[in-house]
């Protein structure tokens, strides 16, 4: 009896976890404590104290188990940065002190126990990673799909009143729906074909999520009705069970273990451009060494941009005559006073080009990996994200 007792008092006292942090990793303006809220995140945590928020685990010295089932962050907690051991120290369900100590419940102080009600954070309340509501909507749907994985799905066969497209309230007759796949669908098309721009292999095709649908009447047609709608949907557009699944965001953000190396191939929704908390699909997947969590840098390529420099026109033909003479660019020279009027420039090539350097100005987060892709959420952008943009270790 007695140990069971003192094994619940030491289960009931705060967990104090002081972990060595790089100083070279912590920013100059760090805040010396910071009492986690509602609504926060572990990456908007960590880039208050760290000046590369996917450093975290390197921080704080997580192994891999961890980093699977990462230690649960909760509203709040605190956490402390004690700069003279420059040690990070989290506090759960405690008060921080000016030097990190939680009053009188702390390490190494007998505490006095009485019976009182104590309140204990539920396991979904748990910080996340990054916000549930910008990816949920991606983790449980099929964004890659084969060139025939959705043709012998059930599919919408007409529209009521023959209405061209339809959405949320409007109703619609399917085919091919059983009643083992129950009543709740998606709705999906398939939409572009997602190829490597290094290799020009097929990855597979992008599946364009357009709504939900519930049976109403199930018969060989059945009779549907879309309960919600993101695009518009047309017959043809096929049918998925709903999943029921709850996802899960127990991931940390974190550097790839070995050398990628990717392109962006498209971003959701046929977007030419997308910026922070946009959705793009990577060139590289699960056989490629990604995993959910790790963080890619963005490069623009000057040789492959979508805005590179070029030695060539852009649309159609060139030249006065609209011949295909190449195109000769000129780097713009400030011309001396004793110098002649008229020099003769120098021309850009395009083995130059290939010698420019690459811009790094952004960050992406995996959040779902397939065999050969990936999508990942833009985190960071100081210009537009642009397809064929490089991605590769940060």
């Amino acid at each position: 009896m007695r140990k069971t007792i003192i094994s619940l008092i030491l289960l009931m006292t705060p967990c104090l976890s002081a972990l060595a942090a790089d100083a070279g990793a912590l920013k100059e303006d760090a805040p010396d404590s910071y009492t986690v809220v509602k609504g926060d995140t572990l990456w908007s945590i960590s880039g208050r104290f760290l000046k590369d928020p996917w450093k975290w685990p390197e921080v704080w010295k997580m192994n891999q188990d961890q980093i699977k089932n990462p230690h649960r962050i909760y509203p709040g907690d605190v956490v402390v940065l004690d700069r003279a051991s420059q040690q990070l120290r989290l506090v759960q369900g405690g008060k921080a002190g000016p030097t990190g100590s939680t009053g009188p419940e702390q390490a190494g102080t007998t505490v006095k126990l009485s019976p009182r009600v104590r309140a204990e954070p539920l396991k979904d309340d748990a910080v996340p990673t990054i916000s549930p509501s910008t990816i949920e909507p991606f983790l449980s749907r099929p964004m890659v799909v084969g060139p025939s994985e959705l043709d012998d799905m059930p599919f919408i066969l007409a529209t009521q009143e023959n209405r061209l497209a339809i959405g949320a309230g409007n109703v619609a007759y399917a085919e091919r729906l059983t009643k083992e796949m129950g009543n709740d669908f998606q709705v999906f098309r398939r939409g572009d074909a997602l190829v490597d721009p290094e290799t020009n292999e097929l990855l597979g095709y992008q599946a364009t999520y357009l709504g939900e649908a519930r049976v109403r009447k199930l018969a060989p047609q059945s009779t549907i009705e879309i309960t919600k709608s993101q695009q518009e949907i047309y017959a043809g557009d096929r049918l998925l069970p709903a999943i029921k699944e709850i996802p899960t965001f127990a991931y940390v953000p974190r550097a790839p273990g070995k050398p990628v190396r990717g392109r962006i191939v498209s971003t959701y929704g046929n977007l030419g451009e997308t910026g922070p908390s946009g959705i793009v699909a990577l060139s590289k997947g699960s056989k490629d060494g990604l995993e959910v969590g790790h963080v890619l840098a963005i490069y623009r390529s000057q040789s492959t941009s979508r805005y590179e420099v070029r030695s060539s026109a852009l649309y159609g033909r060139q030249g006065l005559s609209g011949n295909d003479s190449p195109r000769t660019y000129y780097d713009e020279q400030i011309t001396p006073r004793d110098g002649p009027i008229f020099q003769d420039g120098k021309a850009i090539s395009p083995e130059s080009i290939a010698k420019l350097p690459d811009e790094r100005y952004g960050l992406v987060m995996v959040f779902r990996t397939f065999d050969r892709a990936a999508f990942g959420l833009v985190m960071q952008a100081s210009r537009p994200v642009a397809i064929n943009d490089l991605v590769t270790n940060p």
